[in-house]
């Protein structure tokens, strides 16, 4: 049997894709076992009509150890 456990982060990036990506590899370096994310909200920041920055809250899953 084994247990997992759930925490949040936020990240950002250039893209939407980018700001997933750097943050399931920034919870890599910290949690053990990552088994997955999910999305729980995205969000973009304008700068000069454009859009300047993604973020996404994710909830991401590890394993815990025996």
């Amino acid at each position: 049997m084994s247990v997992a456990r759930v925490t949040e982060i936020i990240a950002s990036g250039k893209s939407y894709e980018e700001a997933v990506e750097n943050g399931v590899e920034r919870a890599e370096k910290t949690l053990k076992n990552v088994r997955g994310a999910w999305v729980c909200d995205h969000s973009v920041n304008v700068k000069d009509q454009k859009i300047d920055e993604h973020r996404v809250r994710l909830k991401v899953t590890f394993v815990l150890e025996d």
